[in-house]
């Protein structure tokens, strides 16, 4: 039975990272919103994820540092002491977050069910969300928005892009020709594709009159990754990783026609705004994190090695299991690459 059977008058939603499981709530937190428009929404965020959701329509975003632990806790608690939500949902499993909630007030404290609480996440919560079959991330976050009372739609997702953002495309990409973005970092290193075969794919699309564009984070290790692919390159791309707000990012993404990514942001961020992603998979399932409208062009070689690793069939492993190793993205050739990409470009 949903928890509510008209729109409650506010909700706090707590997701804090990562940027692609974000992406994934915007588009269940909207979801609630075209449904209950008049639902006051608070979401609190990571500090880095707030730059995404900023500006979301009429959702007061509060960004928290986890870098400032207990301290940033209790500037939280201070910011809402005088607010008493109706619920609060808890789409997070890490105890970081647990902890958080536990000094916001509300009527109902909303989490996954013991069966996936993961950290003691069930302790901190007062009401469970029955799923335990959806694989994927989306779905799971989709159960919470079922639980309380909004019927189960097709995930859409509005994040607004200002001028200046979609104009940063114009300066930094010339127009004469169509782009393809590649993202190549994950957010571990053995999770990346080979270096020279990013190179290789880059030269590829070149050869076929798409200008390559390279996306990514600030952080030294990607931007080196970045680096090293155009020194492999034999013909010009667009560096544009370190380069980019991540609004300005997104703006690339929306304008790209297709993005290249292992398990990352990028590629979450790319399907929201509906832009066709090849995933790059190795290491974890990709019918649980996933680029959502993409799955059939994803490039996998983690069924193969899950099922050797645990020695069972990948049928009978849990959802959330991984694969370890940093010789498995080695697996993906780069013929395999290139046919959903021929498929997705009419090469």
């Amino acid at each position: 039975m949903a928890l509510f059977t008209s729109a409650p008058n506010s909700l706090c939603i707590l997701r804090l990272s990562a940027i692609g499981d974000v992406c994934h709530a915007i588009a269940a937190v909207q979801a609630i919103q075209k449904e209950w428009p008049s639902t006051k929404i608070t979401w609190i965020v990571g500090k880095v994820e707030a730059q995404l959701i900023h500006d979301l329509p009429n959702i007061t975003v509060i960004p928290f540092d986890k870098k400032l632990g207990f301290k940033g806790m209790k500037a939280i608690w201070a910011q809402l002491k005088d607010q008493h939500f109706d619920a609060l949902v808890h789409m997070q499993l890490a105890l970081r977050a647990s902890v958080l909630t536990a000094g916001i007030k509300a009527k109902y404290k909303v989490g996954f069910n013991r069966k996936r609480a993961k950290e003691g996440q069930w302790l901190f919560t007062n009401r469970k969300i029955e799923d335990t079959a959806s694989t994927h991330v989306l779905d799971s976050f989709y159960s919470f928005v079922e639980y309380l009372g909004v019927p189960k739609s097709k995930p859409v997702w509005h994040i607004p892009l200002s001028n200046n953002d979609l104009s940063f495309i114009d300066l930094h990409i010339p127009a004469e020709k169509p782009y393809v973005v590649i993202s190549p970092a994950a957010s571990k290193d053995e999770r990346n594709w080979l270096t020279e075969r990013y190179a290789q794919l880059a030269d590829w699309l070149n050869e076929h009159d798409y200008q390559v564009v390279l996306c990514g984070s600030p952080s030294e290790r990607e931007k080196q990754l970045g680096e090293n692919i155009e020194s492999l390159t034999q013909l010009p791309i667009i560096n544009l990783i370190g380069k980019t707000s991540l609004k300005q990012l997104t703006a690339i993404l929306n304008k790209a026609q297709v993005v290249i990514a292992p398990d990352s942001g990028p590629a979450h961020i790319a399907t929201t705004q509906n832009t066709p992603v090849v995933g790059l998979y190795g290491h974890s399932n990709p019918k649980r994190t996933g680029p959502y409208n993409s799955l059939s062009y994803v490039v996998s070689v983690y069924e193969q090695h899950a099922a050797t690793q645990h020695s069972k069939s990948i049928n009978e492993l849990k959802w959330s299991t991984r694969v370890k190793g940093d010789h498995i993205m080695q697996d993906i050739s780069l013929d395999m690459v290139k046919t959903p990409l021929k498929s997705l470009l009419n090469l």
